[in-house]
C-alpha cells in the first residue's frame, strides 16, 4: 500500500475568536499596522480573497472536496493565523481556547483525513505551556502554529523556553508561520509584503532560534518552517561562514547549516528547481508537502510539483507523506 499523500500547511478560519477581538483597541491597532504595510490594491484584494474563500475556510466537506481535487488525502489544519499577541492574559486563554477547541471540532468530522494545530499565547509563557499541555493531551490536537515573532520578541528569546521543553515532552509540532511582516510599510507596494517580507521573516526567526543556541538545548522539538523556510537554506553558507571568522556570530555549537537538518521545512518553495535545491540543502527525510490551502499564494498541484522535481522514489514518497506522518505520529502524546 502506497504512503497517503499528507500537505502539511493548510488554514481554519475561525468566526468565533473574530469576534472576541472585534472593536478591542489592540485589534484596531493590529488592523492599521496591516494597512500600513498593504497598498490599497493589496488590501482590496485580501479582503474580496477573504470573502471568496470563507467557505473554504470553515466548511469540512468542502474543505475534503478540495483535498480530493489535489490529489491529498491527509491535512494538517492550522488556525488562519490569528495570534493576536497582544492580547492580555483574560482575552489571550479565550482566543487560545476558541480556537484550539474549533480546529479539534473541524478535525474530528473527518477522522483520519484532517490533524489538528492550536495556538498557545506566547506573549503569555505560563499560560501557552498549560494550553499546549490541554491541547494535545485533552483535545488531541499535533502541535500550535506560532508566528515568527510575539508582539515585537523574537521566538528565540529565552522567555519561551518553557513552551519549547513542554512541546519537547509531548512530542508535539511547532509550526513556524509568518503573519505580517516587520519591514512594513517599506514593503507596502505591489504586494511585497508578503511575496518578498514573510520569507523574510521566516528566515529572521530561524536564524535566531539557530544562532542562539535554542536548538541546541531543545534538540528534540519538532520545528516545521513554511515556505520552504524562507530564504534561510538558499544562502545558508553566509550563515557558516560568519560562524566560522566571527567570535561574536558562535552562539550555537555548531555550524549553522548542520541545523537545517534538525528541523523540518514544507514544499511550498513553487519551481522543481527550488525544490531540489531545498532537498540538497536539508536533506530529504526533513521536507513535506504543503499548500498553503486555500489561499492564492499556496497551489493546488502539490504532487504534480513534487513528481516535476524528478527525485529518486524513496525520496519523493517520504515527502509525499511518509516525513509528515512521522512528524505527526512518532513520540507524540494524546
Amino acid at each position: 500500500m502506497s504512503t497517503p499523500v499528507v500537505d502539511f500547511h493548510g488554514h481554519l478560519a475561525v468566526p468565533g475568536a473574530d469576534a472576541l477581538v472585534a472593536g478591542t483597541t489592540g485589534f484596531a491597532a493590529e488592523l492599521a499596522a496591516e494597512q500600513r504595510a498593504h497598498s490599497p490594491e493589496s488590501l482590496a484584494a485580501n479582503k474580496a480573497q477573504l470573502q471568496r474563500l470563507e467557505g473554504r475556510l470553515t466548511d469540512v466537506d468542502t474543505r475534503l472536496a478540495d483535498l480530493d481535487a489535489m490529489g491529498v488525502d491527509l491535512q494538517v489544519v492550522g488556525p488562519m493565523p490569528m495570534h493576536h499577541y497582544w492580547a492580555g492574559p483574560g482575552l489571550a486563554v479565550q482566543l487560545a481556547r476558541t480556537v484550539n477547541e474549533a480546529v479539534a471540532a473541524h478535525c474530528a468530522a473527518a477522522p483520519g483525513r484532517l490533524y489538528g494545530l492550536g495556538t498557545v499565547p506566547l506573549q503569555h509563557p505560563d499560560l501557552a505551556v498549560a494550553l499546549l499541555d490541554k491541547a494535545v493531551t485533552e483535545l488531541g490536537l499535533y502541535g500550535i502554529s506560532v508566528s515568527t515573532t510575539v508582539a515585537g520578541r523574537e521566538l528565540a528569546d529565552p522567555a519561551h523556553d518553557d513552551v519549547w521543553l513542554k512541546a519537547e515532552e509531548l512530542g508535539a509540532v511547532v509550526f513556524v508561520h509568518p503573519w505580517g511582516c516587520s519591514l512594513g510599510e517599506r514593503l507596502a507596494t505591489h504586494y511585497l509584503g508578503n511575496t518578498v517580507g514573510q520569507p523574510t521573516e521566516t528566515t529572521v526567526a530561524l536564524s535566531h532560534l539557530i544562532f542562539t543556541g535554542v536548538l541546541d538545548r531543545f534538540p528534540r522539538l519538532k520545528l516545521v518552517a513554511a515556505h520552504g523556510g524562507g530564504y534561510l537554506p538558499t544562502y545558508i553558507g553566509r550563515s557558516d561562514h560568519a560562524w566560522r571568522v566571527r567570535p561574536d556570530a558562535r552562539g550555537c555549537a555548531e555550524p549553522p547549516s548542520s541545523y537545517l537538518r534538525r528541523m523540518w521545512f514544507d514544499a511550498l518553495v513553487y519551481t522543481p528547481r527550488a525544490l531540489r535545491h531545498l532537498v540538497e540543502e536539508v536533506g530529504a527525510d526533513r521536507v513535506v508537502l504543503g499548500t498553503d490551502h486555500p489561499f492564492d499564494m499556496g497551489v493546488t498541484d502539490p504532487v504534480a510539483r513534487l513528481d516535476a522535481a524528478g527525485l529518486d522514489p524513496a525520496a519523493r514518497d517520504a515527502i509525499a507523506g511518509g516525513n509528515a506522518l512521522d512528524l505527526l505520529l512518532k513520540g507524540h502524546t494524546r
